[in-house]
């Protein structure tokens, strides 16, 4: 029983010795790229996370949030790409990128929106668009043909002062779903109006945080994005896959 002890405490006083030593290695491997890519790529001085993938040898750097490379052991190389598991036929930037760009839809300012219910309202959609936005105008003329939904639309004039003025001017309405409604799908522009717009320069400000570079972009449920505008059919097909987290 002693030998057994004794046995034990060497197996697990070595294991402990091998961690630190793997532990350690991994941090002298992370801090030698950071020290690399800054010295030679002063872009990517701040990188938010440095990680192994798959492929032997190769470190994923994520930088500003969302932005994915690729670099070796030592940061001699950058790749800027997708990289692809052929076996698995998966596309594991995509995939890594889908992730660290959903956001929590709870979250959402919501008191920066406008809201509509159609029918019991029970799915849940989310909508950055700006009012002067074509593809923006297509999609919500799509989206009328979608029913039992909850719409959250944030007003986001990223297209010049035209789409400021005009964002404003349905912010200020006094039904702003039928101001917005009346001018995407019907082209009847809303009438001059003055309040507090604050909330634009939020939806802006929220915008530029989460990569919101485009209308529309929408959100379902369970945080995952889609940019662009999509028909009706895809519409419902998101929404009944999408699951809250």
């Amino acid at each position: 029983m002693k030998h057994h002890r004794l046995t034990s405490g060497f197996r697990l006083a070595a294991l402990t010795a091998l961690l630190a030593c793997t532990l350690g290695s991994a941090f002298a491997q992370e801090a030698l790229i950071r020290k690399n890519l800054a010295e030679r790529l002063p872009a990517l001085s701040k990188i938010d996370e440095i990680s192994k993938t798959p492929m032997n040898g190769l470190y994923e750097i994520r930088v500003n949030d969302s932005d994915i490379f690729y670099t070796d052991a030592e940061g001699n190389f950058l790749i800027q790409g997708n990289l692809i598991d052929t076996r698995a036929k998966r596309n594991l930037t995509e995939e890594r990128t889908e992730k660290l760009s959903a956001i929590d839809f709870a979250a959402l300012p919501v008191k920066d929106a406008f809201t509509q219910v159609r029918g019991n309202g029970k799915r849940q959609l989310a909508v950055f668009e700006d009012p002067n936005c074509g593809y923006c105008k297509r999609f919500e003329r799509d989206l009328q043909k979608i029913n039992d939904v909850t719409i959250h639309t944030f007003l986001v004039p990223i297209l010049g002062a035209d789409s400021v003025e005009k964002s404003k001017n349905i912010w200020c309405a006094k039904d702003r779903t039928k101001a917005w409604l009346d001018w995407m799908v019907r082209d009847q522009p809303a009438a001059r109006a003055s309040c507090d717009t604050a909330a634009l320069d939020r939806n802006l400000a929220f915008s530029k945080r989460y990569k919101i570079t485009g209308t529309p972009t929408l959100f379902f449920i369970d945080g995952s994005r889609v940019p662009g505008a999509i028909g009706a059919e895809q519409i419902e097909k998101t929404l009944l896959s999408a699951k809250a987290r």
